[in-house]
């Protein structure tokens, strides 16, 4: 009994002693990232409010390391979400807006299938947009060397758009991230692709109007093809070359023609012939992931449209739940 005592409080020791090394050199981190924010044009005025109540977030981390595309299955991932329930709510949420949505996709050129499945899957139709303090959360993870300099960029841009008023630091509320709004931007997303889509000279991404045409505005200058698939789901024969399987999201690798990989593909009959000479590549999103995961299952054939939603969140499995919660839209409405 002492012993786990022992060992109880040594834990607790090692944790608090962490914690308050990570708070001193947050603190200083966040002295010299101050003379870089005035470097970057902004105003001692602007960072002293916005960062005043900034601070460490250890949760940050914490979620930083263990995100759900890290560790769940691709079947799991996707089940959970797009489920009966996630269709019912977003047939029900554009029945409420239909003349919104049906707007937006006409001027847009984006169906209102994928807007809708996009919201559903970041923010369950606006009713979960996140209660982290953002400011806080990309100061954490700019602190953070894992991913630094991004985060610090990030950070630089939201400071600049609330420089110019275009964002109100006192409503920076959204995912660990730093994400903000219905469909979960990121400040640079903001930046240069956000619209005030209703003419009252604030973009506000927690509004319909402005959070629908910002999404899809943001799809329709990264690339978005409405005539061309997003993935087919494939059995793969074992002859297929190991250089062909994808694992990573960061960058797909030995692209060819689907008409290529057919020899490799054993279910054949899946496949649209008109799409033979579009441009795929083969993902297993469990390899390398999943503890004793299949080498070949499971496996997709994914196309530009894919890669499109990558932009959007870099996960193998993120775009395949979008691409197939889309799909189950196209049956409902």
């Amino acid at each position: 009994m002492k012993l786990v005592k022992y060992i109880f409080i040594c834990i607790i020791f090692i944790c608090s002693s962490s914690f308050a090394e990570n708070l001193s050199g947050f603190l200083t981190w966040k002295k010299n990232f101050k003379k870089t924010a005035l470097q970057n044009n902004i105003s001692e005025k602007t960072f002293d409010t916005a960062m005043a109540n900034v601070k460490f977030l250890p949760n940050v981390i914490k979620y930083d390391r263990y995100q759900p595309e890290f560790y769940e299955d691709t079947k799991t991932y996707i089940s959970k979400r797009t489920s009966s329930k996630k269709v019912s709510k977003g047939v029900n949420f554009y029945n409420k807006n239909f003349n919104l949505i049906n707007v937006i996709e006409d001027q847009y050129g984006i169906e209102k299938e994928l807007l809708l499945a996009l919201m559903g899957i970041e923010t369950n139709f606006g009713t979960y947009v996140g209660k982290m303090d953002i400011l806080s959360s990309l100061a954490t993870l700019s602190f953070d060397e894992r991913r630094s300099e991004f985060f610090t960029n990030e950070l630089l841009i939201l400071l600049r758009l609330i420089e110019n008023n275009q964002i109100d630091y006192k409503t920076l509320y959204g995912s660990w991230a730093g994400a903000f709004g219905y469909f979960q931007f990121m400040p640079s997303t903001m930046k240069n692709y956000a619209i005030d889509f209703d003419k009252n000279n604030y973009i506000d991404l927690k509004n319909n109007k402005d959070a629908y045409a910002s999404a899809a505005n943001y799809l329709n200058k990264i690339g978005w093809n409405d005539d061309q698939p997003c993935f087919y789901k494939i059995d793969l024969s074992t002859t297929v070359p190991k250089k062909y399987l994808n694992v990573s999201a960061k960058k797909l690798h030995n692209k060819n023609k689907l008409k290529y990989f057919r020899k490799y593909i054993v279910n054949n009959d899946v496949l649209d012939k008109k799409f033979d000479n579009l441009a795929a590549s083969i993902i297993t999103p469990d390899k390398d992931i999943i503890p004793d995961a299949e080498n070949l299952s499971p496996a997709y054939l994914v196309f530009d449209n894919y890669e499109i939603i990558l932009k959007w969140n870099r996960s193998l499995r993120f775009s395949l739940a979008v691409c197939t919660l889309k799909k189950k839209f196209e049956n409902e409405l």
